[in-house]
């Protein structure tokens, strides 16, 4: 990916949760991507693996919890997010950036109609007047699947349902043509017709705008459906990165492979679908060596006791695998020690 396509270039990005008064736990470590224009690219994981955490530092929205960034770089279109301000981090979230939460009854205001926080967002961002700004978010609210959006605007958010309020939030988000847009499950809670227009809005944004899309799910079917690259996430790491057909075709990281393998196929005739032993470790007692080692079912003695580094691969692609290594061209740059 050339320079000049770059719109979001995340460097060697590390968070950190304050544990206590003295300890810290690492919830994203050292993971490096890029967004480029007119790009999706998907993240996917488990609950617990950092990526929620990864579009939350991003959007510099930790201040007022117990996680903090401790180093890399956040660059749109090269400004680094983490040296500005709380004020132009306001500028910029929802004109340049913007996000689309997981939890929508919790990301908006409950004191405040639907339509006092879609016109206040929309005015803030562009010269529209009070009643210009409203009729915009009637249209986005029509575009996002609201049937009766005149209605929906004038209620409150405990008035609405969690897939109602989570057309609201969408709507809300792509209401002033984010540069980048970072969607995080953006699809719960929706039905499947649903579902499909806003992933299908989600396309024409991208290729009416050249936005690029940074898709965060749990769904490898909408993976497969949107995306152009994928990110594989376990424990705070980047283990796999690939284009989404050489991902599905053949994936490198036996946890991807745990995770495809895991899918039910139509037609198969499986009758029970394989699963991951184990769950995520926490963050408080990672194992030594490979994180995902106690899961994995070809772990040896070495990935017990050392931790692979993020291999690339002759083909473009990364896996932080040691049965990666004789194919790796280089280990791919990244901070080598652990944090916390």
């Amino acid at each position: 990916m050339s320079e000049k396509e770059i719109l979001l270039d995340v460097r060697d990005l590390c968070t950190v949760f304050q544990v206590g008064k003295r300890k810290t736990v690492t919830a994203v470590n050292g993971i490096s991507f890029q967004v480029g224009a007119g790009e999706i690219l998907g993240l996917v994981g488990e609950s617990g693996c950092g990526k929620s955490v990864t579009s939350l530092s991003v959007m510099q929205l930790l201040k007022n919890t117990s996680g903090r960034v401790v180093s890399g770089q956040i660059l749109l279109k090269g400004k680094d997010l983490l040296h500005c301000t709380e004020k132009e981090m306001r500028a910029v979230r929802g004109k340049e950036i913007s996000m689309i939460f997981q939890e929508p009854m919790s990301s908006l205001n409950p004191s405040m109609r639907i339509e006092a926080q879609m016109v206040e967002a929309i005015r803030l961002h562009t010269d529209m007047d009070k009643k210009a700004a409203r009729d915009h978010a009637l249209t986005m609210m029509r575009k996002v699947g609201i049937a009766n959006p005149e209605t929906t605007i004038r209620s409150y958010p405990h008035q609405l349902s969690g897939g109602m309020s989570q057309r609201v939030m969408i709507a809300m988000a792509m209401s002033c043509d984010p540069t980048v847009l970072i969607a995080d499950e953006p699809t719960t809670a929706l039905d499947v017709t649903i579902q499909a227009q806003i992933l299908q809005l989600m396309r024409q944004i991208r290729d009416n705008n050249n936005t690029g899309i940074l898709l965060i799910t749990h769904d490898l079917g909408v993976v497969a459906e949107m995306c152009s690259r994928v990110i594989v996430m376990y424990a705070g790491r980047i283990v796999e990165e690939a284009p989404v057909q050489e991902l599905f075709a053949a994936p490198k990281h036996p946890y991807t492979q745990g995770l495809i393998a895991s899918v039910p196929k139509l037609g198969s005739g499986v009758t029970s679908l394989p699963s991951i032993p184990g769950s995520v470790p926490d963050l408080s007692m990672m194992p030594a060596g490979c994180k995902f080692a106690p899961r994995c079912s070809k772990a040896c003695d070495r990935c017990h006791q050392t931790e692979p580094p993020l291999y690339r691969l002759k083909d473009g692609r990364q896996s932080r695998c040691w049965l990666a290594e004789s194919e790796a061209v280089q280990p791919a740059e990244e901070k080598e020690e652990q944090i916390g």
